[in-house]
């Protein structure tokens, strides 16, 4: 009988030249036991209460940018927001790597992940959160999506949608 082939862990892509269609990592499964992602999002606050609780205040997936005049380019904006990650551990024992990396609309993935850390974990339902503030320079419009790698596992993936409203000032 044949064996069977383990899948391959989806990896970071290397940053695509422009104008090359670009091509969506392949997820695989979660390793069987864990860890397991619980969320990963954007928010504009977060806020820790006395007893430990942390509460995410308004969950953000895009950002609506205006200009005036001529112009036909869109502005770079530039976006600071929370992220908020959390993952409970399963049989997962250790540390473990986590990494975010954005790819931008024209598919063009940044060389530098936007965030990279590695999280302890005790395993069973522990879990570790991790949120803190990341500014963002989006330099295009349109879906930036944001790839949650643990230990170059693909876990999922978050997106922002960046929209440019050009508008036109008339004189009185």
């Amino acid at each position: 009988m044949a064996k069977k082939a383990k899948p391959r862990p989806t990896r970071p892509r290397a940053p695509q030249a422009a104008g090359k269609k670009p091509s969506e990592p392949k997820p695989v499964a979660a390793p069987p036991g864990g860890p397991y992602l619980q969320m990963a999002f954007f928010c504009e606050k977060v806020l820790s209460e006395a007893d430990g609780v942390l509460s995410f205040i308004r969950q953000v997936d895009r950002l609506i940018t205006t200009t005036t005049g001529p112009t036909t380019q869109v502005p770079v904006a530039t976006y600071t927001a929370f992220i908020a990650i959390a993952m409970k551990s399963g049989s997962a024992r250790g540390s473990h790597e986590i990494k975010v990396v954005r790819e931008r609309p024209s598919g063009i993935r940044d060389a530098q992940p936007l965030l990279t850390l590695t999280a302890f974990l005790e395993g069973e339902d522990r879990g570790q959160g991790i949120y803190g503030p990341v500014t963002m320079a989006l330099e295009e419009e349109g879906l930036y999506w944001f790839d949650v790698f643990v230990d170059e596992v693909l876990m999922t993936r978050m997106s922002f949608r960046v929209i440019h409203q050009r508008a036109t000032a008339r004189a009185l």
